[in-house]
C-alpha cells in the first residue's frame, strides 16, 4: 500500500494533514468524507459525478493534477465562489502525483 501525504484546510480554516491512499480508486472528495473534513450532508452531494459542485476546493501549490474536463468545467462554471484555481474534488483521483498537495474547501 503506497499513501501520499495531502493537506487539507476545511470551512472553518482547520488545517489537517492527512494520508491518502493511492491503491484504492478513491478521489479527493472522498478523502474528505473519509476524514470528515465536513458536515456530513455537504460534501459530494452528487455522489461524485460533477454534478453539484459540493466538493469544489482550490489548489494552493504548484502539484500535478489531471487536467479538467468538459463536465467539471461545466459545473464550476455555474457554481458559487469560484476562482481561478477552483476544482471539483470528486474529478481528482488520488494517485502518487498528489504527494504534498495543498487544497482548501471553498465555502458551502
Amino acid at each position: 500500500m503506497s499513501d501520499v501525504t495531502i493537506t487539507i484546510t476545511d470551512r472553518e480554516g482547520v488545517v489537517h494533514e492527512v494520508q491518502a491512499p493511492t491503491d484504492m480508486a478513491m478521489n479527493i472528495m472522498e478523502l474528505c468524507r473519509a476524514y470528515e473534513l465536513a458536515p456530513d450532508g455537504t460534501i459530494g452531494v452528487c455522489g461524485g459525478m460533477a454534478m453539484c459542485a459540493s466538493c469544489q476546493c482550490y489548489i494552493l501549490n504548484d502539484v500535478e493534477i489531471p487536467e479538467m474536463g468538459p463536465d467539471e468545467d461545466a459545473m464550476l462554471s455555474e457554481a458559487f465562489n469560484v476562482k481561478p484555481n477552483s476544482r471539483l474534488g470528486c474529478q481528482i483521483p488520488i494517485t502518487p502525483e498528489l504527494e504534498g498537495l495543498a487544497l482548501e474547501l471553498a465555502p458551502e
